[in-house]
């Protein structure tokens, strides 16, 4: 295996990353500094360290978490659209758990784990997700309290969301659900319309600082907090 591919299967950066550590005598091998790239080694007997601290494989699994910008879908494969997995830097094959609209912009989870994309895109696992709301004209208290106790789209009433406000014109709204375009349906339920929508949060893990166009493997506790969610 090649080892900027290593380096990125055991969650220390990216492939291109990785290249640049390597290229920076950064990595070391039996011991040994590597600055050459394309060099090849045996993840079962090769002993590597990264700033003389010992790369340790990880499973199979990948977690990543992932700012998507505006302009971009959400699934895998769509001709003459600009997909998230183009901003990835992996040969691992990943998927993207729930979608973002088009439009929309912040965070997005990723991974191959099928048991752990099935429980977080069921409506039963019942996770928070949190967004960023920017709307066209400044919203009144009582709009907001409208949308905090729910309203009719699509036929059925909204469950009761987490509502603040941040500006006249923007708010942070925590939803344990994820109808199609459902934020946008209740703001023009209200006589309003988004102008930017970001996503900040899913469950316990954060966009935080992270730059869009940007992705990040999730922390060993963002993974356990996901894997094991307490009840």
């Amino acid at each position: 295996m090649r080892l900027q591919k290593f380096l990125s299967m055991a969650g220390v950066c990216s492939r291109r990353k990785g290249e640049e550590y390597i290229k920076a005598g950064l990595v070391k091998v039996n011991g040994e500094t590597i600055t050459q790239l394309g060099t090849k080694i045996d993840p079962e007997n090769d002993e590597v360290t990264f700033k003389d601290t010992p790369v340790v494989p990880r499973d199979n699994h990948i977690y990543i978490a992932l700012n998507k910008p505006e302009g971009y879908v959400t699934t895998c494969k769509q001709k003459r659209e600009k997909i998230i997995l183009d901003l990835l830097e992996i040969d691992e094959r990943v998927y993207p758990i729930g979608r973002l609209d088009k439009e929309s912009t912040g965070l997005i989870l990723l991974t191959n784990d099928g048991s752990l994309h099935q429980r977080l895109a069921h409506p039963s696992f019942d996770h928070e997700k949190e967004y960023e709301v920017t709307v066209g004209k400044p919203i009144l208290d009582k709009a907001l309290k409208r949308m905090a106790a729910g309203v009719t789209i699509m036929g059925s009433k909204t469950r009761p969301a987490k509502i603040k406000r941040l500006s006249g014109k923007k708010f942070l709204i925590t939803l344990k659900e994820g109808r199609n375009r459902q934020i946008r349906k209740m703001v023009r339920k209200v006589g309003n319309h988004v102008t930017k929508l970001k996503r900040v949060r899913i469950s316990k893990v954060k966009l935080g600082r992270l730059g869009e166009g940007s992705w990040r493997y999730l922390t060993e506790k963002e993974k356990n907090d996901l894997l094991n969610p307490k009840k």
